[in-house]
């Protein structure tokens, strides 16, 4: 018998190794406005959230020798996308990460699907990929 009904209800939290645990930090901290919630200094982690979802940060062991993501041939997680309040907010958080160290534009704010709802994706320091998304008003 199929199960009808989802036995989860959203996600507690993202795990993300990167190679340089203070520079994608101070990217959450500094330019997006996370929360540090805690951390564990001899792990190392950090664990940040938004008020929403909780990113937990690990510094990989070897970041020399550290395998980057390949978007295109390699299993795993594509890119985050959060949610912005709001096209205007969305404008202005491209404007500020053009500005921003570490951080690449993959596209500018474009439609999303030829709709209302608009988005754009950047590549972050470690290199994590994120998508910003906003409804139209």
């Amino acid at each position: 018998m199929t199960n009808t009904n989802p036995v989860t209800h959203g996600a507690h939290h993202i795990g993300l190794t990167i190679p340089n645990l203070r520079k994608t930090q101070a990217f959450f901290v500094d330019t997006l406005g996370f929360k540090v919630l805690g951390e564990v200094p001899d792990y190392p982690a950090v664990f940040l959230s938004d008020g929403s979802i909780m990113i937990t940060l690990w510094q990989a062991e070897d970041p020399k020798n550290a395998i980057p993501f390949d978007r295109k041939n390699v299993i795993g997680l594509h890119h985050l996308a959060f949610k912005i309040d709001g096209i205007d907010q969305l404008e202005s958080l491209h404007s500020t990460l053009l500005n921003t160290n570490d951080v690449s534009i993959e596209f500018s704010p474009e439609p999303l699907g030829g709709g209302p709802t608009q988005h754009f994706t950047v590549s972050i320091p470690g290199g994590i990929r994120i998508e910003f998304i906003a409804a139209a008003e």
